[in-house]
């Protein structure tokens, strides 16, 4: 593993920032790979994020999630996957704000900022699911509180990773004189996304946030296994505007923003084989639904590579997770990315 502190770091997604002259910046293809399951040898599971990193994704992603079989803890595998490869970034995507105090979240996080030679992107929700909170005995506040709970966390983790001391007094948490250690190798701070479908998300990333990430609606409300039908192109687009507006409303330009998405259903013809990437979501739908959808990939490679082409054009989209086969996403990496 590399030095944790290099001489001179490369810049990272958060310090690409947009001209000076405010001229619309197309930002380089990144994607993102989902962590393997925890469900066989651990050596063989360090092979497979190795087998990632090969491949020529930029990161490696992974969930928050305490029921449905889900067995990681990600800050621990995101330390064991920053240990097995040397260039490979580390995304959460995305810690579940109920979960964990912002201040030993900050912690956790500028540790690995640290060891990993500065590979750290922090991901942070306002958790979604609710048997997560169920199962623990978390209540599970309406949105607008669970909301207000990540935009106080998101302002303690900013203030913490620009040094300290850190007084904060809000409705849901209270920081006293507490110094943000160890200083992270990326500054002023690991990039920052935020995630979600609704519009206070999506606002709150825009003042805030490095990477927006554009997703549906998820809430006790929306069925989650029809939320595709929510990512129709002109729903899409409304919720890159959200974000974009809120950022200049805050002074910030909006084309310094980098957009993340995730393709939900993915069937990717290559060498003539199918391969398919697809999620409970897209399996519910009806298919009918999935034409024209930003958030679907069908065809062939060069086929597709135009698709994300054209939405990186429309949308402003070049951060991609491209589903959980990476048989179907390899072949679209090796042309994209970087490019």
């Amino acid at each position: 593993m590399p030095p944790a502190q290099p001489a001179a770091p490369a810049a990272t997604p958060a310090q690409h920032a947009a001209p000076a002259d405010g001229a619309v910046r197309v930002r380089p293809f990144r994607f993102t790979a989902a962590m393997p399951a925890l469900n066989h040898p651990v050596a063989r599971w360090r092979d497979q994020i190795r087998r990632i990193e090969d491949l020529g994704f930029d990161s490696v992603s992974v969930s928050d999630h305490l029921t449905g079989g889900w067995s990681m803890d990600p800050l621990v595998a995101m330390t064991v996957a920053a240990e097995a490869t040397t260039r490979l970034r580390l995304l959460g995507l995305v810690f579940c704000n109920d979960f964990r105090h912002p201040v030993l979240l900050h912690k956790a996080l500028a540790n690995l900022d640290v060891f990993s030679a500065g590979r750290l992107e922090i991901g942070l929700g306002a958790g979604w699911l609710r048997d997560d909170h169920d199962a623990a005995g978390l209540p599970f506040d309406p949105p607008t509180v669970r909301v207000a709970r990540l935009v106080e966390s998101v302002e303690i983790l900013l203030r913490l990773f620009a040094g300290g001391p850190v007084d904060f007094a809000g409705r849901h948490y209270r920081v006293s004189g507490l110094a943000g250690l160890p200083e992270p190798v990326q500054r002023p701070h690991p990039p920052l996304l935020v995630g979600g479908g609704s519009r206070r998300i999506l606002e709150l990333a825009g003042r805030r946030a490095d990477i927006v990430g554009i997703n549906p609606r998820l809430a006790p409300d929306v069925d989650p296994r029809a939320a595709l039908a929510e990512l129709s192109p002109a729903r899409f687009a409304r919720k890159v505007a959200w974000a974009r507006d809120a950022a200049a409303a805050a002074g910030r330009d909006p084309a310094g923003l980098e957009f993340q998405a995730r393709m939900f259903d993915v069937r990717v013809l290559h060498r003539g084989v199918e391969h398919r990437a697809s999620s409970s979501h897209a399996q519910r739908v009806d298919p009918a639904a999935l034409v024209g959808s930003p958030s679907v990939l069908h065809g062939s490679v060069a086929e597709c590579v135009d698709k994300l082409l054209a939405l990186r054009d429309e949308y402003g989209v070049s951060y991609l997770h491209l589903g959980g086969n990476l048989d179907a996403a390899a072949p679209i990496v090796a042309r994209l990315s970087g490019r």
